[in-house]
Parts: C-alpha cells; sequence; structure tokens
C-alpha cells in the first residue's frame, strides 16, 4: 500500500493562546499533527472536492425524475408534470453537472472542464432510455415473485429497483468518462440496500434481483437479458494481477459474464474474469465457481453427510446402567 500524498497545504496554525480552551482542546496538537504528517487525507483548503451529501440528495432527485409520484410526499397532478419535470430537471442536472466538475477537478483544481457540460448532455437525453430498461426489471420481478401484489408495490418497497435505478443512471455517467461520481452514486443505493453493484457492471434487461442483501456485482461484469439473481450472490474477481513493482494493474477483465435467461440462487460465489455462465444456466445455491459452464447447465452441490435426527429421541435418551 503507497503512503498517502505529501501535504501540499500551508502549516496548520495551532488554536490561539488567547482563545478560551475547549472541553477535551489539549487532544487537539496530536491532530493537528496527524494532519501535517498524513496530509494526503486532509482536504482543507481545497473547494473542488464532490460532496457525498450532494451526491445523495442528485440520487434523490433523479429517482423522482425516473418515478414521479412515488419518491414525493405530495401527489404530483398530471396538469402540472410537464412543469415539475422541468423545474426538476433543471435543479438536478446543474447540481449534478456541479459535482462532476468537481470530480474532475479533484487533485487539479485548475483543471479545465470544458467536457463537464456535453457529458451531462448526453446523460439527460438519456433519461428516457433508463425508464423504459427500467420497466423490463419491473415487469420481470412481477412475473417472477409470487409475493409480488402490483408494479406500485415493487417500485416503493423492492430494494432492488432502487438499487438497479440508481446503478443503470450510475452507468451512463461511467461509460462517459465522469470519474467518481458514479461511484459514489452506486455507494449511496448500497448503504440503503445493501446490493453492492459497480456501475462498471453492464446489465442487460429484465433484470430481477429477489431479495438482494448482501449482493455484489463487480466493475467488469456482463450480464445478459432475462436474469435473476437471490441475496448473497457474489460475481467477484479471482485474482489481482500485480505489476513488477508489486502494484494491482488496472482496466483488466475482472468478474464473470452472465449470459441470457440464467438464475443464479442464494450465497452462491462466481469469480474469474474469464469465467462465463452459458445461457439458460442455473446455478443452485451455495455453489463455488471458478471455471465457465455451458449453456442450459445445471449446477448443483449433491447433499453429503446430511443427518436428520428424531430429536424427541435425543432429548430423551436411554437410562446408562451401571454394572
Amino acid at each position: 500500500m503507497s503512503a498517502p500524498a505529501p501535504n501540499t497545504h500551508p502549516t496548520v496554525q495551532p488554536p490561539r493562546p488567547d482563545v478560551p480552551a475547549l472541553p477535551y482542546s489539549e487532544h487537539v496538537p496530536n491532530l493537528l499533527a496527524s494532519y501535517e504528517k498524513f496530509g494526503g487525507l486532509n482536504n482543507s483548503d481545497s473547494h473542488n472536492m464532490p460532496s457525498k451529501r450532494a451526491v445523495g440528495e442528485i440520487c434523490e432527485g433523479l429517482l423522482q425524475l425516473l418515478f414521479p409520484g412515488f419518491h414525493d410526499e405530495d401527489v404530483v397532478h398530471h396538469g402540472t408534470l410537464a412543469e415539475v419535470t422541468a423545474s426538476r430537471m433543471a435543479d438536478v442536472m446543474l447540481r449534478l453537472e456541479d459535482q462532476v466538475r468537481k470530480s474532475v477537478r479533484v487533485g487539479n483544481p485548475k483543471k479545465p472542464t470544458g467536457k463537464t457540460p456535453p457529458i451531462l448532455q448526453k446523460f439527460c437525453k438519456a433519461l428516457h432510455i433508463v425508464r423504459e430498461i427500467l420497466q423490463t426489471d419491473i415487469e420481470e420481478a412481477y412475473n417472477n415473485d409470487p409475493s409480488a401484489r402490483s408494479h406500485e408495490e415493487i417500485i416503493l418497497s423492492y430494494p432492488f429497483i432502487e438499487a438497479i435505478s440508481i446503478q443503470r443512471l450510475a452507468h451512463r455517467l461511467y461509460r462517459l468518462g465522469a470519474p467518481m461520481i458514479p461511484r459514489m452514486m452506486t455507494e449511496w443505493a448500497h448503504s440503503r440496500t445493501g446490493i453492492d453493484i459497480h456501475p462498471g457492471a453492464s446489465i442487460g434487461g429484465h433484470f430481477f434481483i429477489d431479495h438482494g442483501t448482501g449482493i455484489v456485482i463487480g466493475e467488469t461484469c456482463r450480464i445478459g437479458n432475462n436474469v435473476r439473481i437471490y441475496h448473497g450472490v457474489t460475481l467477484g474477481a479471482r485474482t489481482f494481477i500485480k505489476d513488477e513493482e508489486g502494484h494491482v494493474v488496472k482496466g483488466l477483465k475482472r468478474h464473470p459474464d452472465v449470459e441470457d435467461n440464467v438464475t443464479i440462487y442464494p450465497n452462491s460465489t462466481i469469480l474469474g474474469g474469464e469465467t462465463v455462465i452459458g445461457a439458460n444456466s442455473t446455478i443452485g445455491a451455495n455453489v463455488f465457481l471458478m471455471n465457465s459452464v455451458p449453456p442450459d447447465s445445471l449446477v448443483i452441490y449433491e447433499e453429503k453427510q446430511l443427518k436428520i435426527l428424531d430429536k424427541s429421541v435425543r432429548k430423551n435418551p436411554a437410562p446408562a446402567w451401571s454394572i
């Protein structure tokens, strides 16, 4: 692990002696010394750093644009929908543009950001396409979950809809070259839903995650259409290749591909950039895979050493007779 970047900010000034001491102020000098020593963890003099809180609020605004009326306390009437949408679009996009511009300038506050507005224009242009894909996800959930009573219930209460909505939006920004913000968006969704999908993952339509807690989908995953995944599934990396200096090589294909019409049941782990799950396959629960499987495969663990005992016999054992 490389050391933090040296501190390039002016020396941190200690508290003035004429200012009354505050509670616990005796510990401040040690913290100030840490600021000096580990400058790479500081951002006290920079105004270009993206805000996690602002990105979270932007995600909320984007969800309002995708699902008008579902993320509002008050009714959005059809007669005012155009006006409300235009106002929200302007507000969310201007705030997002500001955060993207700041992300571009991280480490270089004077870096030109002329590409930021075109990125946001292309992103904004694709919002209706994201909605169309999300409609297929909602349909897939309704058709495959017997507990789903309506599309409205799915939008309001299924965590995977929030997670995949933000991921599909973040994926657009990721592909357009916006740094940092896509990852911040998906981590916002991860913290709320327990579903961790990297913005780099490419995911087809009619995607359904049942329950969702503990799912991890890596950056270079490619997932086809009509794929269903259950809680606890990991689509991860097998190994990390390092260069001659021992640093992890970036940008390689590290995560598996899942072709069309695949179902992956709970707590299965599939690893490796060369691993491909063939179309129409089913991966059973608790499977660990690091190799490809052909189309139309059923991958399961057969029960071994499984015992089913009579509890009543165990609770009332025969008396032990002594001689």
